[in-house]
């Protein structure tokens, strides 16, 4: 396998990132989504989504291989500082290291657009993706009980969450020597997404 890269998300990715996602839905509880999803349905869904909420994909050789985006946590204006992750790899290619690429950008985009938790919502008894959180920093805050039904069971959904303020250091107070800098976030679209972090942020500890 060659180097992992992760660009932003194009329409032209439609067709694979349903495959992977359509997998999911038919054949496993990572997903509450009961029915596939249609091409015309994924390219909606892509189109929908720009800035911190634009979806990204982790490639392989061009191939796509995993995907991930985040989404506004809850609806309520007060909830406007959290967000929710979500992540998928192609199952050929699980166990590698793709999710934690993918779940370390994902951070990092939550990071530099001011967010200030993150959530991952994730069916309790998928101890892989608790595991790939856990390695990144989120903690376990709650279980929610039997909240989803599919394949004729009950469903439990476990809560995990990172506080990004952690890693923040006061901008009134810089360190000596340390840039006073702003963070500037560069994006090109069809391409690969490009984080300059030359601030008041220490440089992301990432996925252990």
């Amino acid at each position: 396998m060659s180097e992992i890269s992760i660009r932003l998300a194009t329409a032209a990715d439609a067709e694979a990132i349903r495959d992977i996602y359509n997998y999911e839905v038919e054949h496993t509880v990572a997903t509450f989504d009961l029915v596939s999803r249609s091409l015309s349905e994924q390219q909606q869904w892509l189109a929908s989504r720009s800035g911190a909420f634009a979806a990204i994909v982790a490639t392989d050789d061009g191939l796509v291989v995993g995907f991930g985006s985040l989404s506004p946590y809850k609806e309520r204006a007060a909830y406007r500082t959290s967000v929710e992750d979500s992540v998928y790899v192609h199952r050929d290619f699980q166990g590698r290291g793709i999710g934690k690429t993918i779940v370390n950008e994902l951070l990092n985009v939550a990071r530099v657009s001011g967010f200030h938790a993150v959530f991952g919502r994730i069916t309790a008894s998928s101890e892989s993706s608790r595991a790939l959180h856990t390695s990144c920093g989120f903690q376990l805050v709650g279980i929610e009980r039997e909240v989803g039904r599919k394949f004729n069971r009950w469903l439990d959904v476990a809560v995990m969450q990172i506080l990004l303020v952690d890693e923040r250091v006061s901008a009134s107070t810089p360190e000596k020597g340390q840039s006073t800098d702003r963070i500037s976030l560069t994006v090109t679209t069809g391409s690969e997404i490009t984080t300059s972090v030359k601030s008041m942020l220490p440089p992301s500890r990432g996925c252990t």
